[in-house]
């Protein structure tokens, strides 16, 4: 379960790499690591084009499942997720690379993928949704409406199954996968719920517990 992503990038790249038409997101410094229930940039559809914006990672989980933030969605035809894998409601999560912990001891050792050494920018297909609640951590409780994203995972590929073997996000790289999950009928849409073919991803760090590239 990937609980652990970075987006280390610039904004200026975020807008040309997703064709942002509005960005409302605020200042966005590089991230070299993201945590559940932390914000990060997020785009989606709105009436002007896509739309840069900052989102709360997890959603509140079905009912009955307790009350952890749900950061992954693997089961897409139940009928507390399929809810929200309508057009409306599907996004990209830029991500420059993401995390699983190999099984280590004493301390399990994050392992870090990304598509090449250098990080190129790709994308979670990833859902979200307005909810009013309390979110953030019991020293800084944030209190009121919220924007709150989760995205896809699949079958690992062979690169990461041996780290992590349940499971790996589902990756999009290219403007034309961006176009369909974003905007595709759900069940063309969730074509794209598929392993990222192993000579497309590396493992490119191990051990820390944030990333980026050594050259920025």
């Amino acid at each position: 379960m990937c609980n652990l992503y970075s987006s280390y990038t610039t904004q200026q790249a975020l807008r040309e790499t997703f064709q942002i038409a509005e960005d409302r997101a605020g200042n966005i410094p590089p991230l070299p690591a993201i945590f559940p229930d932390q914000m990060a940039p997020v785009v989606r559809n709105s009436d002007a084009g896509r739309e840069l914006i900052q989102m709360r990672w997890g959603f509140p989980p079905p009912p009955k499942v307790g009350n952890h933030p749900v950061t992954n969605v693997r089961n897409v035809g139940s009928p507390f997720w399929r809810a929200w894998l309508k057009p409306e409601h599907r996004c990209l999560v830029p991500v420059t690379s993401f995390s699983e912990y190999a099984d280590t001891q004493p301390r399990k050792t994050p392992v870090w993928f990304a598509q090449s050494e250098d990080r190129p920018l790709m994308a979670f297909a990833g859902i979200w949704r307005p909810w009013k609640g309390v979110r953030g951590t019991k020293a800084d409780p944030v209190e009121g409406e919220h924007l709150l994203y989760s995205f896809l995972t699949c079958d690992p590929n062979e690169i990461v199954k041996p780290i992590h073997p349940k499971a790996m996000p589902v990756i999009l790289t290219t403007p034309e996968e961006y176009e369909i999950w974003l905007n595709a009928p759900t069940e063309e849409a969730l074509k794209l719920q598929r392993q990222l073919p192993d000579d497309m991803l590396e493992i490119v760090a191990e051990g820390q517990r944030s990333d980026k590239p050594e050259a920025a």
